[in-house]
């Protein structure tokens, strides 16, 4: 049985034309690849006529390096490879893009700022996997929707011309770059020209999710009572029936702006905001006079009002759980990795952005005031590949990977917080020290499985 993964050496220029490729034989007799006649060679949306030249006892492909600029190659690789013998087209990917928010030519070691460890780590991930990824930014989207410039890692970071990619890992970190028309036509186009994926190809909201979650009667159980936050009647009829309630900015992220309001006696109320040194307090004397505070705020943003939970907490610490599902590569939801995160004194949210500190699940629960519950893993595991198919099923974008942020209330049952469609690459960092993590890897196989090779 012949590898699904080839060695593709570029040779020096004037040893074959561009339009010629050289080819183990083996290859040539399995898949009845013709010689003497054009075949299309694929790389993403790159579709280059060549003449396949056999090669005896060699199980590799050479090409020549103006062929190799073309398809944004520099050096040997390993890629897949398959030959559809309907449409003579032999492919070779897959080809991944990855959409980030921003890059900086000046400084080539770290073009990327924090997530640079991050690309270079899916480029060795994408070498050991017979796949090619290339890191573009919306500056580099065009109405080219044939080749966009992106950058390569070969011997140091470069910028080259490539082809569009088979799939496009949306990792932008802004909706308003995620809004820009040029990039919402790169998307709508290369997937109608070309046939490419993108996966989490947009931001959630909070009650988007809320709403297309309840839509499900399997999954109401994981869901705090939510609205967006209107009017004053409705902030009075949450208050009376739950003892504390949260705002969450409907489209905030890393704890910013919540707000916890407590009922102190029949009306008066205590409003805690969430800051980067802590938290801090205000009392309102009045339903009404709380509305008018926060009322000014809601001009600027909208707000999710939510039951308040009674979390587990760790000396009064509250703990909740950070989920990263993935698809894997059979387009299955798995979990990658979950961890407790333990909120840090003063604070009533435990994003590590705000001192907050990781652990493992086991450990968290151990030290909680939750007692007996060995089955803690397993409930939030369940939990969260459920939401994340009701996701898939309830809301119309591919996502590929998600993190779902839950709790455990002190009688054990989970809760669904909030999901994410833009996981951190260091929240939701597995507590071991792989060189190429769990994550960057399923990602890869998605992408495989999505460009079907």
């Amino acid at each position: 049985m012949l590898k699904s993964k080839v060695a593709v050496q570029v040779i020096s220029p004037g040893i074959l034309p561009d339009d010629a490729i050289m080819l183990g034989d083996a290859y040539l007799r399995q898949w009845k690849i013709p010689q003497g006649q054009p075949v299309i060679l694929k790389f993403g949306a790159l579709r280059h006529y060549v003449k396949v030249v056999p090669v005896e006892r060699f199980d590799g492909m050479r090409i020549g390096q103006s062929l190799a600029r073309k398809m944004g190659l520099f050096s040997s690789s390993s890629l897949r490879i398959r030959y559809s013998y309907d449409t003579s087209t032999l492919a070779l990917g897959p080809l991944i893009g990855v959409l980030i928010s921003r890059d900086d030519p000046e400084t080539r070691d770290r073009p990327f700022g924090s997530i640079t460890m991050f690309c270079k780590e899916l480029v060795d991930a994408c070498a050991a996997q017979g796949a090619h990824v290339y890191f573009f930014t919306p500056d580099h989207v065009t109405d080219n929707f044939n080749n966009v410039e992106g950058w390569v890692y070969s011997d140091g970071w470069r910028k080259v011309m490539m082809p569009v990619p088979d799939v496009v890992n949306n990792r932008l970190t802004s909706r308003k770059l995620e809004n820009r028309p040029n990039v919402q036509q790169f998307i709508k186009e290369v997937k109608l020209r070309h046939g490419s994926t993108v996966f989490n190809e947009k931001f959630l909201d909070k009650s988007e999710v809320f709403e297309a979650l309840m839509k499900d009667a399997s999954l109401t159980r994981y869901l705090p009572e939510s609205h967006v936050l209107r009017s004053l009647p409705m902030l009075k009829s949450m208050c009376s029936k739950y003892n504390t309630v949260f705002l969450k900015p409907v489209r905030g992220s890393l704890g910013k702006g919540i707000i916890r309001i407590s009922r102190i006696d029949t009306d008066s109320y205590s409003a805690q905001y969430a800051t980067t040194l802590g938290t801090r307090r205000q009392h309102f004397n009045g339903i009404a006079k709380l509305y008018a505070s926060i009322n000014g705020k809601m001009k600027t943003v909208r707000y999710q009002i939510q039951q308040g939970l009674h979390l587990i907490d760790i000396m009064g610490r509250p703990v909740d759980f950070r989920a990263l599902v993935q698809k894997n590569e059979t387009g299955k939801w798995m979990l990658t990795s979950i961890v407790a995160r333990t909120a840090g004194s003063n604070h009533f949210v435990s994003n590590l952005a705000r001192g907050g500190t990781l652990s493992t699940v086991r450990e968290a629960v151990a030290k909680s005031n939750l007692s007996g519950s060995s089955d803690a893993p397993a409930k939030l595991t369940r939990a969260a590949l459920e939401i994340a198919k009701g996701i898939d099923t309830h809301i119309p974008a591919h996502f590929g990977e998600l993190g779902i942020d839950l709790a455990l209330d002190s009688s054990g049952r989970v809760w669904l917080l909030e999901v994410n469609s833009k996981p951190s690459k260091n929240d939701n960092t597995p507590l071991q020290d792989n060189k190429i993590r769990p994550s960057v890897r399923n990602m890869i196989r998605y992408a495989r499985h999505l460009a079907e090779f």
